[in-house]
C-alpha cells in the first residue's frame, strides 16, 4: 500500500505552494493514474513522495517512510524525466553501474535489456536513443532492483500508439504480479483507458479520487462526433429539432467540418441529417472531453474532462517482458525500522569502477596524458639542461603541473562532476548522495588511477628517451625513494583534489580549478612565508618509529619513510596537504548541512 498524507510543497517567491494538503493512496495490484493539466502539481507530488522536494507531509511505502527503507531500489523504482545517464555511456554499462548501486548482480542488466525489448542494442550510446528507446531504458533502470512500487512521471509522453500500448502492458503486468504502479498523465483518455483508479489534481489540490468506472460515469461526457461538409447547416437543424422535442442538446463546432453533439445519439443525428439532405462523412459515439473543445458559440461549462474506454486487454503481459519472480507476501507491511537508508550504492567500489570505465573519456584522457608527457620528455631531454626527474615526469618549467598530475586531477574531477551533470543515482534516490562509503570508493579508485598514470608515464618517458637518445643520458640516482614518493604523492594528491573539489562545488571545472590552485596559488604563498631557524630535524624519524612499535623492517623502508616525510615538508607537499584538508572539511560540512536542511 502506497499512502501519501498531507503532502505540501514549500512556497517559493511569495507564490502559493504547488501542492497543498494532498492525501491519497495507491493500492497494490492496481495501476493508479495521477491526472491533471500542466502545472497542476503532478511532478511536484512525486518529488515530495521521494523526499526530493522540500515540504511537509509523509509518504508510506508499505508502512515505512522512504528514509526508513534500508534499500530504496528494492522498494521503489522511479522514472522522472529523461534517463539520467552520460550520453556517451552504452546501455549495458549504464545498467551495470546502476546494478552495482542497487546491489543486484551485473547479469541483471542484460536481463532487463531483454525484458524491455532492447536486445542487441546494449552497445548503443544513450545520447543516440530515440524517445521510445529512452523510455524503455528508463523502465529497465526503474525495474533493476525488482521494486514493489513504480513511480513514473508522464511515461507515455511523446510515444507512438504502439509504444504506449507496450508500456501500458508492462505496467499492467507489474501490477498483476502484485506491485503498485502510480504514474502521472495529463490525458484523461489515457487515465480512463489504462488505470484502475484515477486521482485528479487541480492547482495542487485533490479534485477527485475514484475508481475508473466512477470516473468514467461521473466525470466524463459522452458525445456524438459528426463530420460533414455542411457543418453549420447540420448544427442548425439539430438545434432546431432538439428545441422542438424539448431535449437538452448541445452542439459544438470544431475545425470547420466536425461537430460534437452532447445529449443526443447517432440515430437521432442520422435521421435529422437525412430529413434535411445533409451529407455525412462520419457518425460515431465517443467519450469526449468538453474542456478540450473550442466552441464557436457559447456552450454550457462542464466540470471535468477526459477520455476513452477502458482497455480490457491491458492485463496481458508483453511478449518477452519479465518483471522479476513472483513476489510472495509483497503486500505485507513491515514495521518501521530504526536503520538509516542506504542512499549510497550498495557496492560503491564496483559502482565507481563501472562509472569510470563506462565512458570513452577515461581512455582518451589517459592516452592524451601519455602522448603529452612523452613529447615533453623528448623536448626536455634534447635541451640537456633539465634534471632527470623533470624529464621522466615530462614536466617543463613553464607548466604548473606535469601531464600525469593534470590528467589524474581531471579524471578525479569527472568522478563527481559528471555525476552532477549526468546524475546516475537519481534513477533511484535523487541527487548524488554525500555518503562516506561512496566518497571512500571514489578516493580509492582515483588513487589507483593516479598510481597507474604515474607509473605508466615514467615508463613511457623512460623508454622514449632511451629509444631516441640512448641510455647514457639516464644515470642512476641515489635518492630514488624520495623522488618516487614525491612523484606518487603529487599525482595521487592531485587526483584527490579533483574528486573533493568537484564534490564540493558540483562541477568538474571546479575540481580542475582546485588542482591548479595548489601550484598557482598556495605554493607561492608558502614559499614567501619567512622561516626561522629550526632546532629540530626529521633525521632519525624512521628509527624512532621502529623503536616505538618494537618492529624490524628492511632498510629500504627507512629510505621510503624518510623520502615521504621530506616530501611532505616541501612547499608543494604542504600546499597539497592543506588543500586536501580544506576540501575534505568543506565536503563534509556541505554534506551535513544539506542533510540537516532536508
Amino acid at each position: 500500500m502506497l499512502q501519501a498524507i498531507g503532502l505540501t510543497s514549500s512556497p517559493r517567491r511569495d507564490l502559493p505552494p504547488a501542492v497543498e494538503d494532498l492525501t491519497f493512496e495507491a493500492r497494490p495490484g492496481q495501476v493508479t493514474a495521477l491526472l491533471g493539466p500542466a502545472g497542476s502539481g503532478k511532478t511536484t507530488t512525486l518529488r515530495l513522495m521521494l523526499e526530493l522536494e522540500p515540504g511537509r507531509g509523509v509518504t508510506y511505502f508499505r508502512g515505512r517512510p522512504l528514509r526508513r527503507v534500508a534499500h530504496p531500489a528494492a522498494e521503489v523504482g522511479v522514472l522522472l524525466g529523461d534517463v539520467p545517464g552520460h550520453p556517451s555511456r552504452t546501455l549495458r554499462s549504464q545498467l551495470r553501474m546502476l546494478s552495482a548501486a542497487a546491489g543486484v548482480p551485473a547479469s541483471r542488466a542484460d536481463e532487463m535489456l531483454r525484458a524491455v525489448g532492447l536486445t542487441g542494442l546494449h552497445d548503443q550510446r544513450i545520447g543516440t536513443l530515440s524517445r521510445g528507446m529512452d523510455r524503455r531504458l528508463g523502465l529497465a533502470s526503474a525495474l533493476l532492483g525488482e521494486p514493489h512500487t513504480l513511480l513514473l512521471d508522464e511515461p507515455g509522453a511523446g510515444l507512438s500508439a504502439r509504444e504506449n500500448a507496450w508500456l501500458q502492458e508492462l505496467l499492467r503486468a507489474h501490477a498483476t504480479d502484485g506491485g503498485t504502479v502510480l504514474y502521472t498523465t495529463k490525458d484523461p483518455k489515457d487515465a480512463a483507458r489504462h488505470a484502475d483508479r484515477v486521482i485528479t489534481l487541480h492547482e495542487g489540490r485533490l479534485a477527485g479520487d475514484q475508481d475508473v468506472a466512477d470516473f468514467a460515469r461521473t466525470r466524463l461526457r459522452p458525445r456524438v462526433v459528426v463530420r460533414t461538409p455542411h457543418a453549420a447547416r447540420l448544427a442548425a437543424a439539430v438545434t432546431q429539432a432538439a428545441r422542438a422535442a424539448r431535449r437538452p442538446v448541445e452542439v459544438v463546432a470544431e475545425n470547420g467540418n466536425r461537430l460534437s453533439v452532447y445529449g443526443s445519439d447517432c440515430a437521432a443525428i442520422g435521421e435529422t441529417a437525412f430529413r434535411h439532405g445533409v451529407l455525412i462523412h462520419q457518425l460515431a459515439d465517443e467519450v469526449g472531453d468538453a474542456r478540450s473543445q473550442t466552441p464557436s458559440k457559447a456552450t454550457r461549462a462542464h466540470p471535468e474532462t477526459a477520455a476513452g474506454t477502458r482497455n480490457a486487454g491491458a492485463t496481458a503481459s508483453p511478449a518477452g517482458a519479465t518483471t522479476g519472480p513472483a513476489r510472495a507476501g509483497r503486500d505485507q507491511v513491515t514495521p518501521p525500522g530504526r536503520r538509516r537508508p542506504s542512499r549510497s550504492p550498495l557496492r560503491p567500489l564496483r559502482y565507481e569502477i563501472h562509472r569510470l570505465l563506462g565512458v570513452p573519456a577515461t581512455p582518451l584522457v589517459v592516452a592524451s596524458v601519455v602522448v603529452a608527457s612523452v613529447l615533453s620528455a623528448l623536448l626536455l631531454a634534447g635541451g640537456g639542461r633539465t634534471p632527470l626527474p623533470a624529464v621522466l615526469a615530462g614536466w617543463p618549467a613553464l607548466s604548473p603541473l606535469p601531464p600525469a598530475a593534470l590528467g589524474a586531477g581531471l579524471l578525479g574531477a569527472f568522478s563527481f562532476g559528471d555525476e552532477y551533470r549526468y546524475p546516475a543515482l537519481t534513477t533511484g534516490r535523487g541527487a548524488v548522495p554525500r555518503r562516506l562509503g561512496l566518497l571512500l570508493a571514489k578516493l580509492a579508485v582515483a588513487a589507483a588511477v593516479g598510481l597507474f598514470l604515474a607509473v605508466l608515464v615514467v615508463v613511457a618517458d623512460l623508454e622514449a628517451v632511451r629509444l631516441v637518445y640512448g641510455g647514457d643520458l639516464i644515470p642512476a640516482t641515489e635518492n630514488w625513494p624520495t623522488l618516487c614518493a614525491s612523484w606518487l604523492g603529487l599525482v595521487i594528491g592531485c587526483a584527490w583534489a579533483g574528486v573533493l573539489g568537484a564534490g564540493v562545488f558540483r562541477a568538474a571545472a571546479a575540481g580542475v580549478a582546485a588542482v591548479l590552485s595548489v601550484p598557482v596559488l598556495l605554493v607561492p604563498v608558502l614559499r614567501n612565508v619567512p622561516s626561522g631557524p629550526s632546532g629540530r630535524t626529521i633525521a632519525g624519524l624512521p628509527a624512532r618509529l621502529r623503536e616505538l612499535v618494537n618492529m624490524r623492517w628492511p632498510s629500504a623502508v627507512d629510505q621510503w619513510l624518510t623520502g615521504a616525510v621530506r616530501v611532505v615538508a616541501q612547499p608543494v607537499g604542504v600546499a597539497l596537504a592543506l588543500a586536501l584538508t580544506a576540501l575534505l572539511c568543506a565536503y563534509l560540512f556541505t554534506g551535513l548541512r544539506r542533510e540537516a536542511r532536508w
